[in-house]
């Protein structure tokens, strides 16, 4: 049996997950989530606490089974909480500006680069970092995902778009391999 689908979930107090037909809907205090439970699990919620029980032992319900559960812990926490990402720029003249309904992005291009976010994420823009947050944890690292894309950090001098701990593995240039010989 999956060891993560098996544990049970605990529900914070002002949070709701209902059962609609096949969907599982988590309420709470920051937004609505929903969420697709397959055929082949099954949903027993008791005392503050949630399961995921297998209707049958086959290959795909046992792939299903702690994904799931996990999906369902994320959404919980997301509507309690929410997620947050931070992304660092590094760069001269590489400056970020929220507007109305996305990110505007200067980063040496010789065009200004225009990110319209999505439905259910905000990111607010503090000098050189950008936090975006939201209920949905997938949305959030996407979002984060598609940003860092326009410029991923370069080995050489760190310049570019990288998460807040992300490392990047510097390399030396050519002045360090000349000095060798």
């Amino acid at each position: 049996m999956s060891r993560i689908g098996r544990q049970a979930i605990q529900v914070p107090s002002g949070v709701e997950v209902t059962l609609v037909g096949s969907r599982l809907k988590v309420k709470g205090p920051k937004g609505e989530l929903d969420l697709r439970l397959p055929k082949v699990l099954e949903f027993k919620s008791s005392a503050g606490k949630l399961e995921l029980i297998r209707q049958r032992d086959s290959k795909t319900a046992r792939s299903l089974h702690g994904l799931t559960r996990a999906n369902l812990q994320n959404a919980i926490k997301g509507v309690n909480e929410g997620y947050s990402l931070k992304l660092e720029i590094s760069g001269v003249g590489f400056k970020a500006q929220a507007t109305t309904d996305g990110l505007s992005l200067n980063l040496g291009l010789s065009h200004v680069l225009n990110y319209q976010l999505p439905a259910g994420v905000m990111a607010a823009v503090d000098q050189s970092v950008i936090t975006i947050t939201g209920i949905d944890k997938q949305q959030v690292g996407q979002v984060a995902a598609e940003i860092r894309a326009f410029k991923k950090p370069e080995p050489y001098k760190g310049k570019g778009i990288k998460l807040s701990d992300e490392y990047v593995i510097r390399k030396a240039g050519k002045a360090a391999a000349t000095a060798k010989e």
